[in-house]
C-alpha cells in the first residue's frame, strides 16, 4: 500500500469509494507542526476537481487503471455506444461521463482509448488529435493575406474553430481537440 511520498501526477487513488486522479501535489513541511501534502484530484468519472490534503506518510489505497482501444458506434440521443476492440462488447457511456468538450469531436468509427477498471471500461477519452471535414466556412479572398489573419469553420461534427484564411468547406483538418485548435490541413 503505498504513502504520500510515493505521489506522482497521473497516479490513480481510491478515495470513499470514488477514483482520483492526482493533477498536482506539493509536500509541506511548516517550521510549526507535521508536515503535510496538499494536493489537485480529479475526479475519473465526473471531472469534478477537488482540494485535499493528506498527511506526510499516510497510507493511501492506489489503483490500476488499464488501457483499452474502443471504437465509436454510434447514439441513441442519452447514450454513446463504443465497441471494444478486445471483447467486441458494446459499452453505454452517458454525454456526463464524456463531458461536453469531447463530444463536439465525437465521429463515426473514430477510435478512441477505453479507461478499465476492474474488468470493465468505466470511462472513454478521445483522441488529442482528430482530423475533421469542414462543413461550413466563408470564402478567402485573393490579396486577404494578412498576417495571422483567421475565420470561423464549422466541422462535420459541429464543432466550430478559428482557421487560417485559405481554407475552404470540404477541407479535411488536423485539429487539436483540447485547445479547440486548428493545427494543419490534411487534404483540400
Amino acid at each position: 500500500m503505498p504513502s504520500t511520498a510515493d505521489f506522482r501526477n497521473g497516479m490513480v487513488l481510491e478515495i470513499g469509494g470514488a477514483l482520483w486522479t492526482i493533477s498536482y501535489f506539493q509536500h509541506v513541511k511548516p517550521g510549526k507542526g507535521g508536515a503535510f501534502v496538499r494536493t489537485k484530484l480529479k475526479n475519473v468519472l465526473s471531472g469534478a476537481v477537488v482540494d485535499r490534503t493528506f498527511r506526510a506518510g499516510e497510507r493511501v489505497v492506489a489503483v490500476r487503471l488499464e488501457r483499452r482501444p474502443v471504437n465509436y458506434s454510434y447514439t441513441d440521443g442519452e447514450l454513446y455506444y463504443f465497441m471494444d476492440q478486445e471483447t467486441f462488447d458494446m459499452i453505454p457511456i452517458s454525454a456526463d461521463m464524456l463531458g461536453g468538450d469531447q463530444l463536439k469531436y465525437l465521429k463515426e468509427n473514430i477510435e478512441c482509448e477505453g479507461l478499465v477498471h476492474d474488468g470493465s471500461v468505466i470511462s472513454v477519452e478521445l483522441p488529442a488529435f482528430v482530423e475533421l471535414a469542414v462543413t461550413e466556412t466563408d470564402p478567402g479572398f485573393k490579396g486577404d493575406t494578412a498576417q495571422g489573419a483567421t475565420k470561423a469553420a464549422t466541422l462535420e461534427t459541429g464543432a466550430v474553430v478559428q482557421v487560417p484564411l485559405f481554407v475552404t468547406t470540404g477541407d479535411v483538418l488536423k485539429v487539436d481537440r483540447r485547445e479547440h485548435k486548428y493545427l494543419t490541413r490534411v487534404s483540400g
